[in-house]
């Protein structure tokens, strides 16, 4: 397989919607996500909004004209966003860490390979084209610390877990970028007893 990725623009991810959608219902149709049909179609409905936000950035995995993969990112803004899964990284990582290592950082959102694509790569190459010009290395994301598979290529892929959400394997988990200022600074595992160290 030959793939090629790339940066691009908001627009062209747009123009290739029925793919990614395609990809998205692929990646996480199954456990542990198990995420239906619908939640592809309103991943495409959020995606027109998310292209418009500050810093966004975008690459696809194209083998000729078929989606393979793609990846989307944007700076967090400040103060931290209260929606989604973020209180609970907020909540775990303190107001002053949350502030100083992911606001104004760049927020990987996405990440899908298409199940019959995985193991050549494009994973790790579609992370590094949403990062790479980050050139102060301030970036993050957030993943399900049930998603084994992601948290270990997320690992392998020299990113730092900065949260540890209770044993058992639920909720979410912040990484930090392998160039991230703050990866060392995150303990093992992380202080839960004094949050605003």
């Amino acid at each position: 397989m030959t793939a090629l990725v790339q940066p691009v623009s908001g627009s062209r991810l747009l123009a290739h919607a029925d793919g990614v959608r395609a990809v998205y219902a692929d990646a996480f149709g199954s456990p542990p996500w198990s995420e239906g049909p619908e939640r592809a179609d309103a991943y495409l409905r959020r995606l027109r909004d998310d292209v418009d936000r500050p810093g966004f950035t975008a690459a696809l995995a194209l083998e000729g004209g078929t989606v393979l993969g793609w990846a989307t990112a944007w700076t967090t803004p400040s103060p931290f966003p209260t929606g989604r899964c973020h209180p609970q990284i907020s909540a775990a990582l303190g107001e002053r860490r949350t502030a100083d290592w992911l606001c104004g950082a760049r927020e990987v959102d996405e990440l899908a390979v298409a199940t019959r694509a995985r193991g050549a790569g494009l994973g790790a190459r579609l992370l590094e084209a949403v990062t790479a010009d980050r050139t102060d290395g301030r970036c993050w994301l957030l993943t399900s610390v049930a998603a084994r598979a992601a948290v270990a290529f997320y690992e392998r892929e020299g990113w730092t877990q900065a949260t540890h959400p209770a044993s058992g394997g639920a909720g979410v988990a912040a990484f930090l970028g392998s160039r991230h200022p703050a990866s060392t600074a995150a303990p093992r595992p992380l202080e839960t007893s004094s949050p605003e160290q």
